[in-house]
């Protein structure tokens, strides 16, 4: 079975929905899904609805092929979630994004490595309005070798290329 790696560049948010009226600005972070897998991006605390991160999340890509063969499935999006960090009282979701990355891992797989560009992706509220954007790039390089690097991290896992 093929692996490989899906790396996920979260650039920053503008335009993001203040759910703090009384308390001021928004603290945002993002909790980035795929397959299962989970990251969390730091707290832009006092940045309020334009926060940049400039952070990278890795995730594992168990069977590209099978991405690649069926790159329509909507089982292959990474979904950003968009929260609110509150020190007193539960965090609250400011909004949601999703990236379909199965072009792009079928790209990689066909050429070995495949990249979405830093691109906008609409942020839609629970009632699915707007309520901003948010940026981010994607790549995906396929791993066809059981050389690669060992213990890395992904989606808050650690594993191991090796069997």
């Amino acid at each position: 079975m093929g692996k490989g790696v899906l790396e996920l560049q979260l650039v920053d948010a503008k335009g993001l929905q203040n759910t703090d009226l009384l308390a001021g600005k928004i603290d945002p972070y993002v909790v980035i899904q795929y397959r299962g897998q989970e990251h969390k991006s730091k707290i832009a605390r006092g940045q309020g609805s334009n926060p940049t991160w400039n952070e990278t999340f890795r995730f594992l890509v168990r069977s590209p092929a099978a991405a690649a063969a069926d790159h329509q499935n909507q089982q292959h999006k990474v979904t950003l979630r968009v929260m609110d960090h509150d020190t007193f009282t539960a965090d609250d979701f400011l909004g949601e994004a999703t990236i379909y990355v199965g072009d792009v891992i079928a790209r990689g797989v066909e050429e070995g490595a495949a990249e979405l560009q830093t691109t906008k992706y609409r942020v839609v509220l629970a009632d699915r309005r707007y309520g901003g954007e948010i940026r981010a790039s994607v790549t995906f390089t396929n791993k066809e070798t059981e050389e690669e690097e060992t213990g890395e991290e992904f989606g808050g896992w650690k594993h191991s290329f090796r069997s």
